[in-house]
């Protein structure tokens, strides 16, 4: 099942988009987020494995596969599609709160205001 959070943190939007173009481990969501966020989003690993478990239990990700490497386990998680539709509508969401503030013309023409 499938919960509808009303807001998003920024931490778990970047663990979810990490898993847009597919299966991704851990440790890579964790270098993609902080790389995609300019170095903002900079998970830990109890943290991120704690979203990940949460998302999870959400019904938004999946876990796509486990592979031993080097006598470690990894795990690769992937979208569901409740999990891609929460995100969509995450990031329409930011788009549309972002544009009552770029949309103005001061702003968007770089104009200077008082």
């Amino acid at each position: 099942m499938v919960k509808r959070t009303t807001v998003m943190s920024e931490p778990t939007y970047f663990v979810m988009a990490a898993l847009l173009d597919g299966p991704v481990h851990g440790y890579g969501i964790i270098k993609w987020a902080q790389e995609q966020s300019g170095g903002r989003i900079r998970l830990a690993v109890g943290t991120l494995y704690g979203a990940l478990d949460r998302l999870a239990g959400d019904g938004l990700i999946v876990v796509d596969r486990e592979e031993t490497i080097q006598g470690r386990p990894r795990r690769y998680y992937r979208l569901t599609e409740g999990g891609r539709l929460a995100l969509t509508r995450e990031a329409l969401r930011l788009e549309q709160a972002a544009r009552v503030v770029t949309g103005r013309t001061p702003l968007a023409t770089g104009e200077a205001g008082a």
